[in-house]
């Protein structure tokens, strides 16, 4: 690969970020780039170590004159998130990104470009290797596999960090400040069904689809459809007029997605299909009133299904699994008091799959409060034990609960406006981030994250702004020399 970047600024980030491109390092391959970074450090001749799960930490002693200055800690994820177009062909086990400048941009060719996080792994290896900055002493702390879990920051030993600053570089918006991230953990749910012989009628399947989805804890607040809640309300309005036998009912396909569509197969009497048709219809259409300024595309189906016939639910069976799944809570529970539009806890009603014994529930909740997290998971269980259904709630990733006291906090915002002559924007994300699960295992950990402008992350049309790296660097090496 040429180099695409010349011209650009700070050379030495750019020259890494190509080397990343060259190197295979989605969810659970991060090996070689690991292992890249490890080399850097040899040829650097500083200290490093690797735990057992991969993550990488490496030290660099403080510029002459600095060596009583607070360790400050430089943290980033090595794995990326592969995604590409139909049309592509391109193997993320062993291709490189083929990247390509846009105007003001930086894209890859139809895949994910990985400069989330690798524009923040390769500011950290600039550092490492430019010995013209003014700094104290510094670690570099380099997680795998945040992408599906953050599991390699869960996995951080104690004693892997001995600094009490950590600037996290995984944030995608230049001139923003990340202060406060939402923790989060799932229920699952089990509810065992019974079933019956059908007692006659044809096959018909109920579909909702076109609805937005999106990301469940960013565009939680945004007002969009869940396709799950929504079916089930059609459901449970309809069986008020009509009989009908519930076969299969599914929806939704991820953890951290609200579900964009969902269906059900019933069995109905043909003679009455098209009074219950007509009746789905005005529920619908209501249904369209009150997401006609977001949901423009929602729509739904009502047709006979070709599928074979399977035996339908027990009477009881279908009553508490409609009950359950319209009852179940998904949306904002609450927002955060001091923070304005930030959303502080939330839940969301995520998958429903129906097998032949039982049916398989998962919501997924967030809250940068850990009682409020647990209030919302207590809740979930209470509905559970009322509708007779099993629950397995396994344990979660913690909040990072925003300090707006926070001393780096305070240097930041005014070294942003001495550098920039603008004051920052200071925010906090109801997603996670690998800040929270730091914060917990090394208590009073005083932490930031920023970053450049990326947009559109984990798709094809994922881009850099390339003057907004620039900007980053020319801060981070500000408060470098501000924090030695």
């Amino acid at each position: 690969m040429s180099f695409i970047f010349e011209g650009f600024k700070p050379l030495l980030l750019w020259k890494h970020f190509e080397q990343i491109m060259k190197i295979p390092h989605c969810s659970g391959n991060e090996t070689g780039l690991g292992d890249y970074i490890i080399s850097e450090a040899k040829r650097l001749d500083l200290v490093w170590k690797r735990d057992k799960v991969g993550n990488v930490i490496v030290a660099k002693k403080a510029s002459p004159g600095h060596e009583n200055a607070e360790t400050i800690i430089f943290q980033g994820h090595m794995d990326m998130v592969g995604e590409k177009n139909s049309d592509v062909a391109h193997d993320f086990a062993k291709d490189a990104i083929q990247a390509e400048v846009q105007g003001e941009w930086v894209q890859a060719k139809g895949t994910t470009l990985g400069s989330d996080n690798g524009i923040g792994v390769a500011a950290s290896l600039a550092i490492m290797e430019e010995n013209s900055l003014k700094h104290g002493p510094l670690e570099f702390l380099f997680t795998v596999d945040e992408e599906t879990g953050l599991t390699g920051a869960t996995k951080i030993g104690p004693g892997f960090l001995t600094g009490k600053k950590l600037l996290n570089l995984d944030s995608e918006d230049e001139g923003a400040f990340t202060i406060g991230c939402a923790g989060g953990a799932d229920s699952e749910i089990t509810y065992q069904l019974k079933r019956q012989t059908s007692k006659g009628g044809e096959l018909y399947r109920l579909k909702v689809f076109g609805f937005r989805g999106g990301h469940s804890g960013i565009d939680i607040d945004q007002g969009r459809g869940n396709a799950i809640k929504l079916l089930t309300r059609l459901l449970w309005q309809t069986k008020k007029e009509f009989p009908f036998e519930l076969v299969i009912i599914e929806g939704g396909n991820k953890r951290n997605a609200i579900a964009r569509e969902a269906w059900a197969d019933v069995l109905l009497d043909p003679a009455q299909s098209q009074e219950f048709s007509s009746s789905l219809q005005k529920a619908f259409e209501k249904i369209i009133i009150e997401y006609k300024t977001i949901e423009k595309d929602a729509n739904f189906s009502f047709e006979k299904s070709e599928e074979e016939k399977e035996d339908p639910l027990t009477d009881e069976s279908q009553k508490v699994l409609i009950n359950l799944l319209f009852t179940l809570p998904h949306g904002v529970i609450a927002k955060h008091p001091e923070m304005k539009d930030l959303v502080e806890t939330s839940t969301n009603m995520a998958i429903v799959k129906t097998f032949q014994d039982h049916a398989q529930i998962i919501c997924s909740s967030r809250s940068s409060v850990a009682s409020a997290l647990e209030a919302t998971r207590n809740s979930i269980e209470a509905i559970c034990e009322l509708a007779g259904a099993d629950i397995v709630q396994p344990d979660g990733y913690p909040g990072w609960a925003p300090n707006l006291q926070s001393s780096l906090l305070k240097i930041f915002k005014e070294l942003y406006q001495r550098t920039f002559q603008k004051e920052p924007e200071v925010a906090a994300v109801h997603a996670g981030l690998e800040c929270g699960i730091i914060g917990e295992k090394f208590p009073g950990m005083d932490m930031i994250s920023f970053g450049p402008t990326i947009e559109h992350p984990h798709s094809p049309e994922e881009r850099v702004h390339i003057g907004s790296v620039e900007k980053f660097w020319t801060f981070l090496t500000a408060v470098l020399a501000e924090l030695a």
